[in-house]
């Protein structure tokens, strides 16, 4: 008979990718978790996880346990709502983007952690979203609205971006009059076959054929560009400092961030405490997500 608790490793090694991740997550060595593993692979009689160097693959065996793990695992959750379900303590995962969890929700924490000392939060805050529906995050905001049933989702904001370029840039190239003349110019933004989400191909939406001639995956990245004078860029509203100059005020795009939450735990104190952080905090920067348009010079 296999062990509830192995299951719990196996739920973390699968998410984490590899044997020191999940170690990490559990707060045990890597030795230990591999022979959790192992114990529950006997115990079921089945090889559940390949290793490999780039990290642990699931069997098919393992994908089938996967999904009957994760169903347990939510009717666990749901005995305890029951038992405590007003207690706002315990662990809240949240998956964001790299400019928004960094600029946005992490000066925000301290204000989250001061009103619920027993709750703590883990951001992930990284090019690409993790995923409610496979259990990896209890909380995402993301720029697609998420499809899965097991994933409740709502509007959170919408936020705007522009084109930015610094004051040397502008003084060493001269600044565009018009969107045409963008194609003279450097242009900074994403690698094409690394966009995690059609939502950031942002250059097509502005002129076609308009191609970076400097490119990162990297949101943070693309900003440091621009800032040192690598060229104009389409950045977030939020994200950008007194240090960048707007370029073609009349160039504005608009996108969507939207909260998704896995159903299991969508009604428990802690969840319903971290979306009410959440809404506050998108309404508290209303006018850094979603600035008024330029006035145009005279």
């Amino acid at each position: 008979m296999y062990d509830w608790d192995d299951l719990r490793v196996f739920l973390a090694a699968t998410r984490a990718g590899s044997l020191a991740g999940a170690a990490q997550r559990l707060g045990i060595d890597a030795a230990t978790v591999g022979r959790r593993l192992a114990r529950l692979e006997t115990a079921l009689k089945s090889t559940l996880l390949v290793r490999s160097p780039s990290g642990i693959q699931l069997t098919a065996a393992g994908s089938r346990l996967l999904a009957a793990a994760t169903e347990a695992e939510g009717a666990m959750e749901a005995v305890a709502r029951v038992a405590e379900p007003s207690v706002v303590g315990g662990t809240v995962r949240i998956s964001a983007s790299e400019g928004f969890g960094a600029a946005i929700l992490a000066p925000a924490l301290p204000a989250l952690h001061a009103a619920h000392p027993g709750l703590r939060i883990e951001l992930a805050a990284q090019t690409g979203f993790l995923s409610p529906a496979k259990r990896e995050v209890d909380v995402v905001v993301t720029l697609a609205q998420p499809k899965n049933a097991r994933t409740v989702v709502e509007p959170l904001t919408d936020y705007h971006l522009g084109l930015y370029a610094s004051a040397a840039y502008l003084k060493r190239r001269g600044a565009p009059e018009t969107v045409h003349d963008l194609h003279a110019h450097d242009i900074v933004g994403y690698v094409d076959d690394l966009l995690y989400a059609e939502e950031l191909r942002y250059l097509e939406a502005i002129a076609p054929k308009l191609r970076p001639v400097l490119s990162s995956s990297s949101i943070r990245a693309q900003y440091e560009i621009v800032a040192n004078g690598g060229g104009i860029a389409v950045l977030p509203c939020f994200l950008v400092g007194p240090n960048l100059k707007r370029v073609l005020p009349h160039v504005r795009l608009t996108r969507r961030w939207w909260l998704g939450t896995h159903r299991d735990v969508v009604d428990n104190a802690r969840t319903k405490a971290v979306h009410a952080w959440l809404k506050d905090t998108v309404a508290a920067r209303r006018a850094d997500l979603a600035p008024p348009r330029p006035k145009a010079a005279r």
